[in-house]
């Protein structure tokens, strides 16, 4: 780690920022001064309640009745926040209005749909009336099973305004991996596309659409959405998009608790039945505020692009864009379609100031040799966003390189458990390569060593030892709370435990190295795998990567690193040798691989996750079946092939 910042603030852009104007209105409020970032984080997590009755006041969020105080003294996790307010989400998403663009929706062949704030407020109103009219109530569950469009918007909105609970599954889910996570909730309202488009490709979905409702018996009405315009059968317990969403109402916003259930995220079942992560009104606001407005600086009119789709907590939090006044660009298709430059040319169509991607495609932007900064008006992006797994330093001087020097790489650690980050960045944070510039306001992050105690520029576990607003009210069909508080609460009582590997750097930067329970500990030395994929992903003629750290039943340790070669590129003795050397001086001597073997492909998540701990499990014996369920993989094939290769491993050692 280098204590040399790759970026570091403008003064000029600090000044106009919102975090600046945040921290003046602290000072007055409070009569505190905060020079400068750290000092404000530190205030942040020792004055709970200062900081977060200040967001709510420099954002002005509404509440039909007074707040008793910002939080109770019960220890995590069982605080309660605000306890005593009134209020709706998307009653502040829709606060504005008028003719100006709220919603910019973006299909895969290049077709544009710009939704003004006064057609969305008309739409979310016509469509939740509709709803009241079927007899949803606050409490009852709408789920989509949608594509990343205008109508998953609308939908969540409308739900949203009258104290319904939403869930959203993406089409490439089949009807059984949809239904293994709707069927939890027992939802009364089916909104189903007919079907998206990906990689050139329609994908008809009415089939799995209808089988999905048939697999939920507690459905009583269906809303067909034509994302493909193709025709559907009529039914008596159907309606079309248009119908429902044709009407003149105004909406109504249901005032709910603080801590009423706004939706249900899904965990992404690759052990067993998909956990339904249940996340608050309240929390949802007041947190998206913070991130949104304060660490991403985004302004009225702002428009807000981050790749995603509706299975993926991202989409949540670019929905919320809404929140600040920004406007969602909401882009569904391949990121590499018709070529790997689409993310790059989108923001230059829609002069987003903040643009988000993975670090994949990052690394195949760089691979590809495109030269964004040169070849597109990329003038209005400020802040690059990335998250979905730790972004080693390469691309970080790609994007200082080609892309632009005074754009802010802001990669983001956080997840589906708290629909938000733990680290991040913020106008006034320096940037240093491989690296997360700060916690985020608000959240007490910590590496916390074997012995309890946290530790700085050393791995430890990454633990959160202060509550904060949108941590989940509880999990779906838990009602003593013990899995909920086994996921996160048992190492340390009244303390989160995330499941992650992080450094708290001497000056005060987070490097996060990967899954505590997929860690490569090799004679007690500990590493992070992402500090190998560091290395080895951006080595010449490798694709991508996946390294194994597995406890055998002999007692022994295998440590095997799986690379995919890119097109007309072999696994030559020559490359090993170079692997080997590069981890052996870039990461850890103790952490040479024992083999390094060529696959086809590297499982991931339908979040775009490598699948380490499953392929870990079949290294060790395991069958596919016990270890990851069909429905939660991306290329289940790709997972198939290393339950062969584990086959003929222990067939040969057998032998």
């Amino acid at each position: 780690m280098t204590a040399a910042p790759i970026w570091t603030p403008d003064p000029a852009a600090v000044a106009r920022s919102r975090i600046a104007r945040f921290t003046e209105f602290v000072a007055a409020r409070t009569g505190t001064s905060h020079p400068d970032y750290p000092s404000l984080w530190q205030w942040s997590v020792r004055d709970l309640d200062g900081f977060w009755a200040a967001v709510w006041e420099f954002f002005d969020l509404r509440s039909s009745a007074p707040y008793d105080s910002v939080l109770d003294d019960a220890p995590m996790p069982g605080t309660r926040w605000f306890p005593g307010a009134r209020l709706n989400y998307a009653e502040h998403a829709l606060r504005a209005r008028g003719r100006e663009t709220a919603l910019v929706s973006v299909a895969e062949d290049g077709t544009t749909t710009r939704t003004s704030r006064d057609e969305l407020r008309r739409q979310v109103g016509s469509l939740a009336a509709w709803l009241r009219r079927n007899g949803v109530t606050a409490g009852d569950r709408v789920v989509g099973y949608l594509p990343n469009t205008v109508h998953a918007a609308v939908a969540f909105l409308a739900a949203a305004s009258i104290g319904a609970v939403w869930s959203a599954c993406g089409q490439d889910y089949g009807a059984p991996g949809a239904a293994a996570r709707f069927a939890q909730l027992e939802p009364v309202i089916l909104f189903a596309a007919d079907g998206y488009r990906w990689n050139g490709t329609a994908h008809d979905r009415r089939t799995e659409a209808d089988e999905l409702r048939d697999a939920l018996p507690s459905v009583r009405h269906t809303v067909r959405v034509p994302c493909l315009g193709l025709l559907t059968t009529d039914d008596p317990c159907s309606s079309d998009w248009a119908e429902v969403t044709g009407g003149t109402e105004e909406p109504v916003f249901e005032q709910l608790p603080f801590d009423a259930p706004l939706w249900v995220l899904f965990s992404s079942g690759t052990t067993g039945t998909p956990k339904g992560i249940v996340h608050g009104h309240g929390g949802v606001l007041l947190d998206h505020h913070r991130l949104l407005g304060l660490h991403l600086d985004l302004n009225p009119g702002d428009r807000f692009l981050w790749y995603t789709t509706t299975n993926w907590m991202m989409w949540n939090l670019v929905v919320s864009g809404l929140l600040v006044g920004a406007v969602p660009v909401l882009y569904d298709g391949s990121p590499n379609h018709p070529g790997p430059q689409r993310l790059w040319e989108l923001a230059a169509e829609h002069r987003t100031p903040v643009l988000g991607v993975s670090p994949g495609y990052l690394q195949g932007s760089a691979k590809a040799g495109l030269e964004p900064g040169r070849d597109l008006d990329l003038s209005a992006l400020r802040v690059l966003g990335s998250t979905g797994a730790p972004l080693a330093a390469q691309p970080y001087h790609w994007v200082r390189e080609h892309v632009g020097e005074r754009v802010q790489v802001a990669s983001l650690s956080g997840g589906t458990d708290i629909v938000s980050g733990f680290a991040g960045s913020a106008p006034t944070t320096p940037v240093w390569a491989g690296e997360i510039s700060a916690p985020l306001l608000g959240v007490a992050l910590e590496a916390r060593g074997a012995h309890g105690h946290p530790v700085t520029d050393e791995v430890g576990e990454l633990v959160v030892t202060r509550p904060l607003p949108s941590m989940p009210l509880y999990f779906w069909n838990d009602p003593d709370g013990s899995r909920y508080h086994d996921a996160y609460f048992d190492a340390w009582p009244g303390v989160w435990r995330h499941g992650d590997w992080m450094t708290r750097t001497a000056h005060g930067s987070v490097v996060v190295s990967g899954r505590s329970d997929s860690t490569l500990n090799r004679q007690g030395v500990r590493l992070g795998s992402a500090d190998v994929y560091a290395v080895v992903d951006g080595l010449p003629g490798i694709r991508e990567s996946l390294v194994i750290g597995a406890e055998l039943a002999d007692g022994g340790y295998w440590m095997p690193l799986f690379v995919v070669m890119e097109p007309g590129h072999e696994l030559t003795d020559a490359l090993r040798a170079l692997i080997t050397t590069s981890i052996r001086t870039q990461a850890s001597p103790r952490h040479v691989p024992d083999t390094i073997l060529a696959v086809p492909a590297v499982p991931h998540t339908r979040t775009g996750k490598k699948l380490e701990v499953p392929v870990k499990r079949l290294l060790q014996g395991a069958s596919i079946s016990d270890v990851v369920s069909r429905e939660a993989v991306a290329d289940f094939d790709a997972l198939a092939y290393f339950s062969r290769f584990a086959h003929r491993a222990t067939s040969v050692s057998s032998n």
